[in-house]
């Protein structure tokens, strides 16, 4: 199996990220032209809209910017933790700022037995990481510098701040989609076609149904494409935690580790399952949804891991093993 440094990875994922955060961009200023050349006949209006969407959406988003992370450990119910309550995972939070050379973040503990753990903050200097009771229990030291040196890698790469510049774009999507589907239901198609028929061209009545395919559409993909942003961040936090520590095989482990683990973190859901080192959300949970998974395959994680020692791809067995959990 070619050998594959944990540089040439980080860079074919941002390079990917920014891609797909490109397309996002791309598709708000399709929808943006199609409904305002539809609705006004003229292409500045295509401009005034995609503008508008994209400047609301900026506002709803900047109080989940500042706020999101209090937010967050609340809702997860995360308590501070002291030097008396968990000295190795402080030792180690400290050994891996250093390589990361970032501040010392906020260390919170989860008290629920399912190994997971989360980082949040808009930035470095107002950081925390989240880490169940369970992931202490059940992971030794080297596998605990693994996750450790994944979340920080989320602080360092400012994974927070790039999934705020998609879902400004993504939410901008759904906000235009949604107004002109209203628009449309309350009769403004009709009155745009009646315009089209004193003076205007066809063009305006293939912009407006251009517009409104777009309307039904366009949120579904921008969301799919979102997820897929989602997951090439975690790919490279996960090349990025290998940078810190020079150690696939502790993350390896710990991937398989949690992955295969049965417990359920109770207090994850889908605004916050994004945040966590693996998903929270087993498989074979009712909440579960394969198509809007956050993260990669385990298997895949493990294979790029892999990658960078050259060793052999799972087996058969291995892959058997992992299924139907993460």
């Amino acid at each position: 199996m070619a050998r594959e440094s944990f540089f040439e990875q980080q860079a074919a994922n941002r390079r990917q990220s920014w891609l797909l955060a490109l397309a996002v961009l791309a598709l708000l200023g399709v929808l943006g032209y199609t409904i305002g050349f539809g609705v006004s006949g003229e292409s500045a209006g295509g401009l005034a809209t995609t503008v508008g969407a994209l400047g609301l959406g900026t506002v709803l988003s900047l109080g989940s910017y500042f706020a999101g992370d209090k937010l967050v450990l609340a809702a997860s119910g995360a308590k501070p933790v002291s030097e008396a309550d968990a000295p190795q995972l402080l030792n180690v939070v400290r050994e891996l700022t250093i390589a990361a050379n970032v501040p010392m973040p906020k260390v919170y503990l989860i008290d629920d037995t399912a190994p997971n753990a989360f980082a949040t903050g808009r930035d470095p200097q107002h950081a925390s990481v989240a880490i169940t009771t369970g992931l202490l229990q059940k992971l030794d030291r080297e596998e605990l510098q693994g996750v450790i040196g994944h979340e920080l890698s989320h602080v360092r790469n400012l994974d927070i701040r790039f999934a705020l510049l998609v879902g400004v774009l993504v939410g901008s999507i759904a906000l235009l989609s949604d107004f002109f589907l209203r628009f449309t239901f309350w009769g403004g198609g009709r009155r745009s076609g009646s315009r089209d028929r004193e003076g205007g061209g066809g063009l305006q009545v293939l912009m407006f149904v251009v517009g409104l395919v777009l309307a039904i559409v366009a949120p579904i993909i921008a969301r799919l494409v979102q997820l897929a942003v989602s997951r090439q961040r975690e790919y490279l936090a996960d090349a990025s935690s290998v940078e810190l520590t020079r150690n696939p095989y502790g993350l390896e482990r710990a991937l398989a580790k949690i992955s295969s683990d049965k417990e359920v973190l109770e207090v994850a859901n889908r605004a916050t399952q994004h945040l966590y080192f693996t998903n929270p959300i087993k498989k074979f949970e009712a909440r579960s949804s394969g198509l809007f998974s956050t993260h990669p395959p385990i298997v895949d994680r493990i294979n790029r891991l892999r990658e960078l020692t050259g060793e052999q791809p799972l087996a058969q067995g291995e892959i058997a093993a992992l299924a139907g959990l993460d």
